[in-house]
């Protein structure tokens, strides 16, 4: 049998053949979830602060902000990253991905989202 034939094969029998890698899936999960949750704080936290301020305050709160979440998201990465070959394709760790993917996402897009309630809240009193 050829490559280009094997691979077809390979392709044909679809993903339940393939073994995910929960490492490799992770890392894609934490550059994804920074990327949104930047985006997020940019959109609409420094929004919210700008309202409130006329100085580089709104900027400098968004670096921090950044800054804040990427251990957060390291501790996500570093427990799937240190698994072995082996645990890495292991599919009883299905369940524990979700789990923490749905955690890693939780955190990236309610962060901003409760950061911006909060700060529109603190202005509403002054």
């Amino acid at each position: 049998m050829n490559e280009l034939s094997q691979e077809q094969e390979r392709a044909d029998a679809g993903p339940a053949s393939s073994s995910t890698d929960w490492r490799r899936a992770m890392s894609d999960h934490v550059a994804y979830a920074l990327l949104v949750y930047t985006g997020l704080q940019i959109y609409m936290t420094v929004k919210a602060l700008a309202e409130g301020f006329s100085s580089i305050l709104p900027y400098a709160a968004l670096v921090i902000l950044v800054a804040a979440i990427i251990p957060a998201c390291r501790w996500f990465e570093r427990r799937w990253t240190s698994l072995s070959d082996e645990d890495a394709t292991n599919p009883e760790l299905a369940s524990a991905f979700r789990r923490d993917t749905i955690a890693l996402w939780l955190l990236a897009i309610g962060l901003p989202v409760c950061l911006t309630a909060l700060v529109k809240g603190i202005f509403a009193f002054l």
